[in-house]
């Protein structure tokens, strides 16, 4: 067979090549819209990696971008790699510093920033020096010194280009870690590792993306490749639309609603909101029949799972981290559940899903290999084509790697007979009372069923008795009210007894962090003290169940 280079750089050609009309809409910053073509994106991909090549740059350096989901940041998300060189998008709402350690730990040697962005790029500038930084005029305006103009880059690239000969195991990208619990760690993908990724995305058993759909990735762009999503649906010929910094629920409905898009994905938090405006609202928006929705981040609740339905929504679940690319797993029924009764159905939706080809994946507690039943808890560990080996400039880890050769997650859960994982928590979030493990997921999940609650988020705090016992920090949608003896009423009968929480904390947002997810480390830090300010203590003796 000939020896051809897996590259995402075909995707770009193939783009140009044979759905050159198909549109790519952008909502800007500044709400303006900016609508284009897949025939423009490769003419300006190619003129974005010409111009990079003659302002010096070279085979792996990595060029660094600042900016939201839109047109510009897709043509960097080809240009960059079609130039030899390392995309690297900087997580915007990282705290600067942290910001600006990631940059210098990557040696970004040059920044991409969106013109809206200049302050944050000068708070950067000033804790890291690029040796050359490029401003996309998005709104219009002058770009002022020292920064290049984009688009006069563009304009005045050399008229030949050339792909480098590619070895499609060298860098095509980056990205590092949120470092909640310590310093972020960088993530090196390469062209091969991206190549299979987007495959495995678009496949059937994957989000299904075709020439036919409208893609609209309500994930940032800066975090783990929009989960791939812009490659797949370049290699797919798919519309993309970009919503830029904008991901207010009436935004994002009335964009679906306009564009009639077919396929998205995002953070729970995201269709939360998304929800509750439908609710509401039911009459309002006139969506695209047999939207889907593909959520991952953290478990989408079966509630949520189930209120979509209602509206003529599919979620479909999915798992993984930056340290896989991400996408491990969906979960699509399989051929034959669908006969199952209604509950069993959702039961199997809440889950996680099976593995994507070629990545093997098994659950472990410290005895090995859990059995597949369902009930057992243990460590999820990876390993294929593209799963991290190890950190950018560090050696492999025996926290995160095994001695033969997996990645250890970090997340907990538990395998059935089918195959489909359900994530049960992060390890450092499980709960340990009396020496038996609780589920704050699960209990979450069943929490944010209740109709007054829009989110809620469990975490273990200090028992002199237990050790840990679980709190749960709820939020209630607006204008609603429940009180904790209500919320420990609707959970009784459907967890052990000594599962439910010993207190309640209503309050008016569950922190998060940069890319959504919630911010358990602050919850714990806020509700140490046992006697912290708007706890609500429920009376109850705790039964073990023998075993």
């Amino acid at each position: 067979m000939m020896n051809y280079a897996l590259t995402p750089v075909h995707f770009l050609e193939r783009a140009g090549r044979y759905f050159p009309k198909v549109e790519l809409v952008s909502l800007l910053p500044d709400r303006s819209e900016h609508r284009t073509t897949y025939g423009a994106l490769h003419r300006r991909a190619r003129a974005l990696a010409a111009a990079l090549q003659a302002a010096g740059l070279k085979r792996g350096d990595r060029v660094a971008t600042l900016m939201w989901n839109h047109y510009a940041h897709l043509e960097a998300y080809f240009g960059i790699p079609a130039a030899g060189g390392v995309i690297h998008p900087l997580n915007l709402r990282l705290h600067i510093d942290d910001i600006a350690y990631i940059a210098k730990h990557a040696e970004d040697r040059f920044l991409i920033v969106d013109d809206a962005l200049i302050p944050l790029a000068e708070e950067l500038r000033a804790r890291y020096s690029f040796e050359r930084v490029i401003a996309a005029p998005l709104a219009g305006r002058g770009v002022p010194a020292p920064y290049d103009d984009y688009e006069a880059m563009l304009r005045g690239a050399p008229a030949e280009f050339t792909y480098p000969d590619f070895d499609e195991n060298e860098p095509l990208g980056m990205c590092y870690t949120s470092g909640t619990t310590g310093r972020p760690r960088g993530v090196v993908y390469s062209h091969r590792s991206t190549t299979i990724h987007t495959y495995n995305i678009v496949l059937m058993g994957g989000m299904a993306i075709t020439h036919r759909d409208v893609v609209c990735a309500c994930v940032p762009m800066f975090h783990v490749n929009a989960w791939g999503m812009p490659y797949g649906c370049a290699m797919a010929g798919a519309k993309q639309v970009f919503l830029g910094p904008h991901l207010d629920p009436i935004t994002i409905l009335d964009t679906f609603e306009r564009e009639q898009v077919t396929c998205s994905g995002g953070v729970p938090t995201v269709w939360i909101g998304v929800l509750d405006a439908l609710d509401r609202e039911p009459k309002r928006w006139h969506l695209s029949p047999g939207l889907r929705l593909v959520i991952g981040g953290s478990a989408a609740p079966e509630t949520m799972i189930r209120g979509f339905d209602k509206h003529g929504i599919t979620v479909l679940h999915a798992w993984g981290m930056t340290e896989t690319s991400p996408t491990c797993t969906l979960a699509p029924l399989k051929h034959g559940l669908e006969n199952l009764p209604q509950d069993e159905q959702y039961a199997y939706r809440a889950k996680q899903g099976i593995p994507h080809p070629f990545v093997e994946l098994r659950v472990c507690n410290a005895n090995g290999e859990v059995a597949s039943d369902g009930r057992t808890m243990g460590e999820i560990q990876v390993r294929g084509p593209y799963v991290t080996e190890r950190y950018y400039k560090m050696e492999p880890d025996p926290e995160k790697f095994t001695p033969d050769g997996w990645l250890r997650t970090g997340d907990v859960a538990a395998v059935d007979d089918e195959g489909y994982i359900k994530i049960t928590d992060r390890t450092k979030d499980l709960i340990k009372s009396g020496g038996e493990w609780i589920s704050s997921v699960d209990l979450e999940n069943e929490i944010m069923g209740h109709p007054a609650v829009a989110e809620a988020a469990v975490i273990a705090v200090p028992d002199p008795r237990w050790d840990e016992r679980p709190l749960a920090a709820i939020v209630l949608k607006p204008g609603a009210r429940a009180t904790a003896e209500e919320i420990d009423a609707f959970l009784a009968g459907k967890f052990p007894r000594w599962w439910l929480p010993d207190q309640y904390a209503f309050i008016e947002e569950i922190p998060r962090t940069s890319t959504g997810k919630f911010l358990k480390s602050a919850l714990r830090e806020r509700f140490h003290d046992r006697n912290a300010a708007g706890l609500v203590r429920i009376k109850r003796e705790h039964v073990r169940q023998a075993r």
